[in-house]
């Protein structure tokens, strides 16, 4: 009697290809093309509301989801579009409406902004997560499971 393969769940390491559309179709990341992604579940590298779109698949699986970026980045918050004087951006750079800039946080960390706006004086930011609010096509293609028990069940 065979067993069946093991279901993707927290600590399960996965390896798998991943797309993120546009709800018109537009990608915004593959990895079809590339090396495949190899993670566990809980490391970092999805986030949780991701993560949560892969439990219970099984190797050999390749599904296709929509969904909310608002529930898998973090949800959209008004207060994350900030006014910046002009003066703070570098004279040589070419600023334009739909541009994504990397900002120093306080921190340490690196940090994205949408230009949204601007005047003479000051440009529109939105540091809100740029698929935050956003229709999203997810397609997941598991390619092997690694249970926590260590026994690997690649796809057939």
């Amino acid at each position: 009697m065979a067993t069946e393969p093991p279901q993707i769940r927290p600590g399960s390491r996965v390896r798998l290809h991943l797309q993120i559309c546009l709800a018109d179709g537009t990608d915004v990341f593959s990895s079809f093309d590339a090396d495949a992604i190899e993670l566990a579940l809980g490391d970092g590298t999805l986030t949780p509301g991701l993560e949560n779109l892969l439990i219970g698949l099984r190797a050999g699986a390749d599904e296709r989801f929509l969904a909310d970026g608002s529930a898998l980045y973090e949800p959209r918050d008004e207060s994350k579009i900030h006014w910046l004087e002009r003066k703070d951006f570098p004279a040589e750079m070419d600023l334009a409406r739909g541009q994504l800039i990397a900002f120093d946080a306080p921190g340490g960390q690196q940090v994205s902004g949408l230009l949204l706006d601007m005047n003479e004086d000051r440009v529109q930011v939105d540091f809100n997560h740029p698929l935050a609010g956003r229709s999203l096509q997810i397609r997941a293609r598991i390619l092997s499971v690694t249970d926590p028990d260590n026994v690997e069940t690649p796809a057939a």
